[in-house]
This record gives C-alpha cells, structure tokens and sequence, in this order.
C-alpha cells in the first residue's frame, strides 16, 4: 500500500512538472509575407529542440522588421511565454548599406538573431543546385530557379519545402563555404551570401549536443 502511494505521489509530482516547464518556442520575422514564411512552416516538428515555432510574415524590412521582432519579443516576455530565440529574415535588395547594418546591430543588441541574404532568399535555393559565387539579380535568380528546377520558378510557392528537401544538406555545404569565402568583407558587401543556413541548422537539430 505504501509503495502505491509513492508511486501515485510520484506520478502527481512529474505531472506538475511537465506542466509548468516552459515551452521551448522559436519566434521567426520575416521580412516577405509568403516566400519565407511558406517555406519555414513547411519544417517539421522536432522535440528534441522546440515545441512551437511561430512564424510570422511582415512585409516590413530591415530596422522596421527588426523592431517588429523586438516588439513581438517583449510582449511574449510579459506574457510569461518567452521565446528560446528569435531569428529575423530579410534580404538587403536595395536598401542602403546604413539601413541594413543598423538593422543588423539592432537585432544583435537586442538579443535576436539575422538569417541575411544579399541579394535575395531565393539564393538559399538555388544553392540546393548549384555553388554560387556570383552577384545576381531577382530576375537572374529566377530564371536560374526555373532551369534547375525544370519548371517555372513561383515566388509565393508553398511547395519549395517539399521540392527541395532532398538536397537540404548539400544547400548548407554551399551556403557555409559561400559564407566563409564572404565573411572578411563587412556583411553588406558579401554579395551574394546567405545566413539562412544557420536557421536552418537550428530547426533541424540543437546545435548545442
């Protein structure tokens, strides 16, 4: 009688512990409110990292994304729901060499991490093909998409995820060595380059075991 009682009160313990453990919760800011944020939601579930990812497409760049972030940040703070990280998407397209570094040292200051592109997120694809050391265009980068691809290249698509998938690890190898190649240069000159890779090494696995 006295070992089910321990056992129960044990059971009663464990429970109240699983259900006060704050969940481990990704915040992800992306500066597009279809290209990202269809592709990051398509990622899944992995327990042994998180157990909620919430993504949310902005239509908001570089300062103004990361004070969205930064605000989205507080507000899970005072709710007692923190986020474990907060990561903010954007590209530097054309915006000034001052708009994205502040953009950069802001995120940084506040704790946020940047998953960059220059020029633009679609380079994360292409590198699922191809190594690619040259400073392109959105048009150029779509019609690249579309030959590798052996369809027409949709921006907004929802299948990305799905189509590329298979190639995910040889997309890291060649956005790290386009990094590496890139990263003596201060961020807004690295053209091309892509961080993206170390999001996607985050939702794949904790790089901390």
């Amino acid at each position: 009688m006295g070992h089910d009682k321990l056992f129960q009160r044990r059971k009663v313990e464990l429970s109240r512990k699983v259900n006060t453990r704050h969940l481990r919760r990704i915040l992800i800011v992306c500066e597009g409110e279809k290209t990202e944020p269809n592709y990051f939601k398509c990622f899944p579930q992995n327990p042994l990292v998180f157990d909620d990812v919430n993504i949310h497409g902005t239509g908001y760049n570089t300062v103004s994304l990361v004070q969205e972030a930064i605000r989205l940040k507080a507000k899970a703070d005072r709710d007692s729901k923190p986020f474990i990280e907060v990561w903010c998407v954007f590209d530097k397209d054309s915006f000034s060499a001052q708009d994205f570094m502040g953009a950069i040292h802001l995120a940084e200051s506040n704790g946020i991490k940047c998953a960059y592109s220059i020029e633009a997120f679609e380079l994360w694809y292409l590198l699922h093909f191809d190594y690619c050391d040259s400073a392109l265009s959105r048009t150029q980068y779509k019609r690249k998409l579309t030959e590798r691809l052996g369809i027409a290249y949709v921006k907004n698509s929802s299948d990305m995820y799905s189509i590329l998938n298979a190639r995910q690890d040889k997309a890291i190898k060649n956005a790290k060595r386009l990094y590496e190649n890139q990263k003596g240069l201060p961020c807004h000159q690295q053209n091309p380059v892509t961080t993206v890779f170390r999001l996607i090494e985050k939702l794949r696995r904790d790089s901390s075991t």
